[in-house]
């Protein structure tokens, strides 16, 4: 037992693959044994609380069944087997180079230059603690937040990620479903494989559409339509790719793959799009651009003036931006710089929260995305003023290794980590959770 428990010790801020596999034997070994009684329950969990407290994240569920095996690789094969977001990254990449597909997962991987960004995105959290309270009943826990009058049951969403059919051919439709059973919100990206209009029906309730708006006016026109038409409450306009951007990790990533992808991705932004369902019957032919790079503060007000529903700025990440996009009737912003996929600033999303926020006043709601991985993460966020979190990557690796049953344990896996959290700082709501609980670390 004590080598056993050495074996699965951490040792670090994530472990070895070999530490994973021998914490995944013992386990499978408690989950067989005959003697594991009420009493030895008690004492083996007490035992992981010293030694691991990875192994208690979710309560028992480790121990339960057979499905703690994974594969000789250490790989998951099954969205149960998971004990945190990280491990479906793995699990994604094997599924995508199994299927020749290496460029896919450049893209999903890839940041900007050397990605220092995007993983600034991750490791700023670290930068923040949390302060805890002791002998609160926090056996009841409310997660549920209010935005833009819509109920949502966690504060955690799913961002806008473009080409999700290259992870699952649900593409977004799956994430709906996913989401929507834990009335949880989602962004679609304009440039999904997934219509809007099927994925709100998934969904339950409208999504949020993600406008990529091109540089023809028509066009922005027509998407905006399409997807108020459809039920979406609200227009987030992505602002943070204006300036190009070399993904690096993406274009190494391109000289493994051997396919012939002339077929989906054919010189021309007529043949990329033609493709994407929600711009199917929409004329692109005068367009030479998606991101409209030409945008300005009066094309704000344009859009402004056709958007029925609510209005929101995705990719702002200073105070004065914020304060201007008020003065343009915004309804609301994303703190984001694409998941270090814009910019490479090396200026994390979390480390600029507060300055937004302060700014802001509490006129109109700031959301954040960005490097958000554990439920701890989402706890930090709303303490430091944001009013929900959002999640790509992560959500992506369950959809590409295990598609909708995937999203959803990572949606899990999210939820059960926060709810954990909060009861750790005795917040039985959202609105309980303020800057006390974080503190610099």
């Amino acid at each position: 037992m004590e080598i056993l428990m050495t074996q699965i010790t951490r040792k670090g801020p994530e472990i070895s693959k070999r530490q994973t596999i021998a914490r995944r034997q013992f386990l499978g070994f408690l989950a067989g044994s005959p003697l594991l009684t009420a009493t030895s329950a008690t004492t083996i969990a007490n035992l992981l609380a010293a030694g691991s407290h990875q192994a208690l994240a979710q309560s028992y569920d480790a121990l339960r069944g057979a499905e703690v095996a994974v594969g000789a690789d250490g790989v998951i094969t099954a969205p149960s087997q998971a004990l945190d977001v990280f491990e479906f990254a793995p699990a994604a990449k094997k599924v995508l180079f199994d299927a020749g597909a290496p460029t896919h997962w450049g893209y999903l991987e890839s940041g900007v230059d050397g990605n220092v960004t995007r993983d600034a995105n991750h490791t700023a959290y670290a930068k923040y603690n949390i302060r805890v309270q002791r002998l609160i009943d926090a056996r009841k826990i409310d997660t549920s937040v209010k935005i833009f009058g819509e109920t949502w049951g966690s504060p955690i969403f799913c961002c806008p990620v473009s080409s999700l059919g290259a992870y699952n051919p649900e593409a977004g439709v799956a994430v709906a479903r996913a989401a929507g059973k834990r009335k949880q919100q989602m962004i679609l990206s304009t440039v999904d494989d997934a219509s809007i209009v099927d994925v709100n029906k998934a969904h339950g309730v409208p999504a949020w559409f993600m406008l990529y708006p091109t540089d023809d006016w028509a066009v922005t026109q027509a998407l905006v339509n399409r997807a108020e038409t459809a039920g979406s409450p609200a227009i987030v306009l992505t602002v943070d790719r204006q300036g190009g951007r070399n993904t690096e990790e993406l274009f190494n990533a391109r000289r493994q793959d051997e396919r012939d992808c002339t077929g989906c991705h054919t010189p021309g932004f007529a043949n990329e799009v033609s493709r994407k369902a929600n711009f199917f019957g929409i004329n692109v032919s005068k367009v030479t651009n998606l991101y409209g790079t030409g945008m300005t503060w009066e094309f704000i007000d344009r859009l402004r003036g056709i958007v029925k529903g609510k209005l929101v700025l995705k990719g702002i990440m200073t105070g004065d931006d914020a304060k201007e996009a008020l003065r343009h009737g915004v309804d609301g912003l994303i703190v984001s710089n694409h998941g270090g996929r814009a910019e490479e600033s090396g200026q994390a999303t979390i480390g600029v929260l507060v300055e937004i926020v302060d700014a802001v006043n509490g006129r109109v709601p700031v959301l954040i995305d960005g490097g958000v991985r554990r439920g701890t993460d989402v706890l930090k966020a709303l303490g430091l003023g944001a009013a929900a979190v959002g999640i790509g990557r992560p959500y992506v690796w369950g959809l590409a290794s295990f598609g909708e049953p995937g999203v959803d344990r990572v949606l899990q896996i999210l939820d059960d980590e926060f709810i954990t959290i909060m009861r750790q700082t005795g917040a039985l709501n959202i609105k309980q959770i303020t800057r006390d609980n974080v503190s610099r670390a």
